[in-house]
């Protein structure tokens, strides 16, 4: 079997659709767009290594839409597309492939018959891409939108990624392109055939469409809500008596106060009480089973590891989190002024818009161990989606 790596271009900036970050970074059902193009080919069988190719500023967000997929670290594109894709091909020569893929992070829906499909190609011909046939009459339009002419639409075809190449052949392209001062090329194909290789032409997908309009990413949230069809609900609860200390974390933000909270780690209530509510759904135990307060190495850890932990056991079964549910349960410290840097912290661990975050503060009006002031209680629901198996 050959050697195949996928090479992953996420390093624009994307800004044409819409929102306040690049558009493989937009969310799509719960998870990033790039996070569900990366996932496609880490997971697929036939693929043996995923280099990304991200922009100098999305190191964090990288992180935490790709977190625990097993990539290869992420190397920083150029100034075009071009020069991002030989920025990863230079990185994947120390792996040695035979054959490479060169997939947008802006379509995240390459199945993985394509992906097979786009290997096949590429051990056949050497060097192939992905089209669809144009179904619709094609015209020429003037500069002045009136009809200049007719196309044979049976010569036409519409290109997608991922384009499938011997990688030898195309690194060499790239540093032949790069070194003449050639980089305008609309795709790799365009540069393969550029550099006198042959390229063959396979079957795309419809549902392997590219983001480009906000058109386009209310199409993929519709698709998102049908392939994850396996809605769960999980639920947690998590208690922390007051100790000493001038501060309470809660929900990752340190708030002023008499006292601390008590415990093995940070005592992070909310944070302890998501975490099982994500693993509560994935029915993959709790926090204890994971990070036994009888092991050293948790003592006084930050429980923003602990999400991060559930939100990839979540990634790596293809899930997303579609809306968590928190209620902290306490006479003080007053929650409400800090309510909203709470969900900005919440949605910032779980990847998620700050919109799919809910945090409710309420007291036991004296009665209980709450009600006496003697610690902090918290509720969180979380709701996820799987695909279905």
């Amino acid at each position: 079997m050959p050697r195949v790596a996928a090479l992953i271009v996420a390093a624009g900036r994307g800004l044409r659709a819409g929102g306040d970050v690049p558009k493989q970074f937009r969310q799509i059902g719960g998870q990033s767009a790039v996070g569900l193009a990366v996932s496609a080919f880490a997971g697929h069988p036939g693929v043996s290594a995923v280099q990304p190719v991200i922009h100098p500023d999305d190191n964090e967000r990288f992180a935490a839409a790709a977190g625990g997929m097993g990539v290869l670290p992420p190397v920083h594109g150029g100034a075009t597309r071009q020069a991002s894709v030989r920025a990863g091909l230079n990185a994947l020569a120390a792996q040695a492939p035979d054959i490479v893929l060169i997939h947008d992070s802006a379509r995240p829906f390459a199945s993985a018959m394509l992906i097979s499909r786009a290997i096949a190609a590429a051990e056949q011909s050497g060097a192939a891409i992905p089209a669809l046939v144009v179904n619709d009459a094609a015209r020429l339009v003037a500069a002045d939108g009136t009809l200049a002419g007719t196309v044979d639409r049976a010569q036409l075809r519409l290109v997608q990624t991922p384009q499938a190449f011997h990688f030898a052949p195309i690194h060499d392209a790239h540093r032949r392109a790069a070194a003449e001062g050639r980089d305008d090329f609309a795709d790799d194909a365009s540069l393969a055939e550029w550099a006198g290789l042959r390229v063959s032409v396979f079957d795309g997908e419809p549902g392997n469409f590219k983001l480009t309009t906000e058109a386009d990413f209310a199409r993929a949230e519709t698709l998102m809500l049908g392939a994850l069809g396996d809605l769960r609900t999980g639920s947690g609860l998590d208690v922390h008596a007051f100790g000493p200390g001038d501060h309470v974390t809660l929900g990752g933000i340190r708030i002023p106060h008499s006292h601390g909270l008590a415990g093995h780690s940070d005592a992070d209530v909310v944070l302890h009480a998501l975490v099982d509510a994500i693993l509560g759904a994935l029915a993959d135990g709790d926090i204890g089973a994971h990070f036994p307060p009888s092991d050293p190495q948790w003592r006084g850890a930050s429980s923003d590891r602990f999400v991060t932990f559930a939100v990839e056991r979540l990634a790596a079964r293809g899930g997303g989190i579609a809306h968590i549910d928190i209620t902290i349960v306490c006479e003080a410290p007053r929650i409400g002024q800090h309510r909203d840097a709470m969900r900005a912290s919440i949605a910032g661990l779980c990847g998620v818009d700050v919109s799919r975050v809910a945090v409710k503060a309420t007291t036991s009006e004296g009665l209980g161990f709450t009600g006496r002031g003697e610690g902090i209680a918290a509720f969180a629901t979380a709701t996820v989606r799987l695909p279905w198996n």
